[in-house]
């Protein structure tokens, strides 16, 4: 585990840079690559109960500005590197800038002002400063296999004691 904890950190550190503006790009902006189902607001609903129903959707859900295929922003970037860092690309991902009462209600709803957003199993996780946080710390390899999804990084752990 302490293997895929530094080489996370590595990648994790990296993605803190970019989120700085330290990087001269984003970490990827392959277009068309896994990252689960992009989904608007559909129908400009913001309110509590859709927006409940969009959470619960899902084991594993982010609000960001994009799409996985193509983040908006560093920090939806940066969460969409993290997870397909760990292998997750079944995930739905909702694109908050298509829907400005989805954008609204999601900051409502989960009374954190600012996008991108991750739920797991429903529960609200953070944004991406606590998405990197727990990568960095080990606690998204734990939280995913209370899901039950393994994360890669573990079988790159195994790879790495094999040489």
């Amino acid at each position: 585990m302490r293997a895929a904890v530094r080489t996370g950190w590595r990648i994790g550190a990296a993605a803190a840079a970019a989120l700085r503006g330290r990087a001269g790009r984003p970490l990827s902006q392959a277009a068309g690559e896994g990252g689960g189902a992009e989904g608007g607001g559909g129908g400009g609903s913001g309110s509590r109960e859709a927006v409940e129903r969009l959470v619960r959707e899902h084991p594993v859900v982010v609000f960001m500005k994009g799409s996985p295929a193509q983040p908006l922003c560093g920090f939806s970037n940066a969460v969409v590197q993290i997870l397909r860092l760990h292998g997750v690309e079944d995930y739905r991902a909702h694109d908050v800038l298509q829907d400005p009462d989805l954008r609204q209600g999601i900051k409502d709803y989960s009374n954190w002002p600012t996008i991108p957003q991750v739920y797991l199993n429903g529960e609200f996780v953070g944004g991406c400063d606590i998405l990197l946080q727990m990568h960095q710390n080990g606690d998204l390899v734990e939280e995913l296999k209370k899901l039950g999804i393994r994360s890669a990084l573990l079988d790159a752990e195994k790879d790495q004691e094999k040489k």
